[in-house]
Parts: structure tokens; C-alpha cells; sequence
């Protein structure tokens, strides 16, 4: 998680490498309308959506929700204290991180990069995640029909901020029909719920509970 502790920290100053197309904002939302084009997109203290079928760089904001649209596009998607989420058929190119926040995928959204945050529920609904989903206390739902590549990792917490997670039990269930391609490796207590129809890799560190049905 060493990537995602780092977010907050390297956050540039709004503006420092602004382009033409950019759009910056403090104390503001922004909002990229429905099939609108842009550079990055950023707030601090403010939400940051993204239209139906609108394209932008790198969608980002601290203290504040990432909203794209159905069968948006954004080469990144990040957020410090908000959450993410991604509307139908949304593409996002690289990765998407959130600290403190939740991530959502709806119906074929897409992800090509790596899917991450540390805590906050993760939830997929028939979407495809390309390089692996990690958390440190979030719960992660692979929903039915979803494909994920790379595995999942739960990684444990540090001493540092987020000391007071070490009281969570993340449950992590994967849902009829799903794929999860790679290793499952939980660095600490889970409980790990699999359907009998879907299909895994290797799991490390924890024990598999299978279901039958739509859910556990």
C-alpha cells in the first residue's frame, strides 16, 4: 500500500503543471459535461464528475468523491478522502486509488490498471479489473459475471495511521461466474466467501467458505 500512503503526500500544488485543457479548482466541484473533452481534472475540497461519455487525463481530488459517467474515459482516477465510482461501460486506462473512500464499478466498467484503496468497500458489478485490487480494510465484492486480473491482496496494517483497522475483519466474496486470475493472498485474518460457480487462483492466508446462490 506504500503507493496509496504516498498519494497525499505528492499531491502537487493545483495548477503547477496545468495545460490549456486542465481544469483546477479550491473550494469548488468540477464537472465535465456529457461528451466534453479535458486535460486533468482536480479539485481539493470538492467533487470531481465526469459526464456520460466525456474523456479527460487524470481525474483526481483531496476531500472529495471521482463520479465518471457512463462510458466515460480517464487515463487515472484518485481521491484522498471520497469516493470513486465508475458508471456503465467507464474505461479507465491506468490505475484508480482511493484513500480512505470507496470504489464502485458498474456494469462493464473497466479498469487496465491496478484497483485499489485502504479502506472502504470495493464492489464490482459485471467489470474487469486488469492489474490485480489490493486493500488494507475494505471489503471486496467480485460480483457476479466480474473478471479480475493480477489477484487481490489484503495486505495488513501499518503502525502508523491506520493502526485502528487491526479491528476490521474484511470480508472479501466472490460472486457467481466470477474470475479472479492470480494469487488471493490475505497478509491478514479475512473471511473469504467463493461461490461454487465462479473460478480462482491459489489463495494464501485464508480459508475459502463456498456459497451457492446469487450470494453467501
Amino acid at each position: 500500500m506504500r503507493r496509496i500512503l504516498l498519494a497525499l503526500a505528492l499531491f502537487l500544488p493545483l495548477a503547477a503543471v496545468a495545460t490549456a485543457n486542465d481544469v483546477d479548482k479550491v473550494n469548488g466541484d468540477v464537472h465535465v459535461a456529457a461528451g466534453q473533452h479535458a486535460g486533468d481534472v482536480s479539485s481539493v475540497n470538492g467533487a470531481v464528475d465526469v459526464g456520460d461519455r466525456a474523456v479527460v487525463g487524470k481525474a483526481s481530488t483531496v476531500n472529495g468523491s471521482v463520479d465518471l459517467g457512463r462510458q466515460a474515459q480517464a487515463g487515472e482516477v484518485d481521491t484522498v478522502n471520497g469516493g470513486i465510482r465508475l458508471g456503465g461501460g467507464a474505461h479507465v486506462s491506468g490505475k484508480v486509488e482511493a484513500v480512505n473512500g470507496s470504489i464502485h464499478l458498474a456494469r462493464g466498467a473497466q479498469v487496465d490498471g491496478h484497483l485499489s484503496n485502504v479502506n472502504g468497500t470495493i464492489a464490482l458489478d459485471d467489470a474487469h479489473v486488469g492489474s490485480g485490487i489490493e486493500t488494507v480494510a475494505g471489503d471486496i465484492t467480485v460480483g457476479a459475471d466480474s473478471h479480475v486480473e493480477g489477484g487481490i491482496l489484503v495486505d495488513k496494517p501499518s503502525h502508523g495511521w491506520f493502526h485502528w483497522s487491526d479491528s476490521h475483519k474484511p470480508v472479501i466474496v466472490i460472486g457467481p461466474h466470477a474470475v479472479v486470475r492470480g494469487t488471493l493472498e490475505f497478509r491478514r485474518k479475512v473471511v473469504l466467501k467463493v461461490s461454487d460457480s465462479a473460478q480462482i487462483g491459489p489463495v494464501k492466508g485464508a480459508t475459502v467458505e463456498k456459497f451457492s446462490g446469487d450470494t453467501p
